[in-house]
């Protein structure tokens, strides 16, 4: 088998980077603390954790201090939510099948039951043991027989899982265990935009292995421009998106994989076959205020196939937007974002 390493899916067009601490929606040019300070220069810092490459970006006096807040709840949320990690909240309930609930994942609990609901079962946190069976979580990529997917599946339901909300306590049923991989780095995106704000970053840019989230606009006042990676070239992009004060989050089945006797097995798992998705899409972008619905919704869509999702954009246009790549190379975008997305490729604008 040969195992590709995952990609890194944005990429930033004319970028200069920064970093700082703090949780505020101001965007405007903070020189209070010091008056000399030049705040169109950026503060920049790498990080790898969640399994994957990212960089946090920042402008303003707090800069700084913001990424180091930034990196240190990165470290926290990725101990915290990890499914191999021994000490973390999450291996501890799979292990035990029951446990008293952090803040952090009540929330996540929350927001997958919401999109459990919405997607009609599509976004399913308890899909885990067979992305374990795959290999996914481990790299240690196999294929599953249809016998052993077949009696995996029977336990792949989120609404098994139990909450006492007053006792903050969660009990899974037998041999179902949950993994947050879906929505983690885009709550993860979204909690590093509220230590900006905190900190009055004036702008800043998080990209956390290809989710990429934005507080405010460049320094300039002009919007950040965003390349949407081709599904099918690393150096080449679908087209350039517009965007201030957004979560752009892409999936693909190119990001993860395993090749074995000439056929490619991806990383996305439909719940209702166990198997990687064949929907007719190579990638799915999310436009959207919320971060964690960004990325939970770039899976679902993705898994549903274009009709699907165009149909459930039309339902829940207020709150995202999407582009679309299928498997015969047409791009779909839908109208809330195609007067700031531009592309060399013919574009369908779905309208509601």
């Amino acid at each position: 088998m040969k195992q590709i390493k995952k990609l890194i899916i944005f990429t930033l067009v004319c970028l200069t980077l920064t970093s700082c601490n703090s949780k505020t929606t101001d965007t405007t040019n903070d020189t209070s603390e010091n008056p000399t300070a030049n705040n169109d220069e950026p503060q920049s810092r790498d990080v790898f954790a969640m399994d994957t490459y990212m960089t946090l970006t920042a402008y303003g006096n707090n800069a700084d201090e913001a990424l180091n807040e930034a990196e240190a709840e990165i470290e926290r949320l990725d101990a915290l939510l990890s499914t191999g990690d021994e000490n973390s909240e999450i291996y501890a309930l799979n292990q035990n099948g029951t446990g008293t609930i952090s803040e952090d994942t009540e929330i996540l609990l929350d927001e997958s039951e919401k999109l459990y609901t919405d997607t009609d079962g599509v976004f399913d946190i308890t899909i885990y043991p067979v992305m374990d069976a795959w290999g996914f979580t481990t790299q240690n990529y196999r294929i599953p027989s249809d016998a052993e997917l077949t009696e995996l599946l029977k336990n792949v339901d989120a609404s098994r899982i139990q909450y006492n909300k007053d006792e903050k306590k969660v009990t899974l049923p037998d041999d179902v265990k949950i993994d947050f991989g879906g929505i983690a780095k885009g709550y993860t995106s979204s909690k590093i935009m509220d230590i900006y704000k905190k900190c009055k970053v004036t702008s800043g840019m998080v990209s956390l292995g290809g989710n990429v989230q934005l507080l405010g606009a460049k320094p300039d006042g002009s919007s950040w421009r965003i390349a949407v990676q081709s599904p099918d070239d690393t150096n080449d992009y679908l087209g350039v998106l517009e965007a201030k004060d957004k979560a752009v989050i892409t999936s693909g089945g190119y990001e993860r994989y395993f090749e074995e006797n000439d056929t490619t097995y991806h990383h996305i798992i439909d719940p209702a076959t166990g198997y990687p998705a064949r929907s007719g899409l190579k990638s799915v972008t999310i436009v959207s205020d919320d971060g964690t619905l960004a990325d939970g919704l770039s899976t679902s869509l993705f898994i549903m196939g274009k009709e699907k999702a165009c149909d459930f954009w039309k339902e829940h246009s207020d709150k995202f937007d999407m582009i679309l790549m299928t498997d015969d190379n047409e791009l779909y975008v839908s109208e809330g974002i195609a007067d700031v997305f531009s592309s060399d490729l013919t574009t369908n604008i779905v309208k509601k």
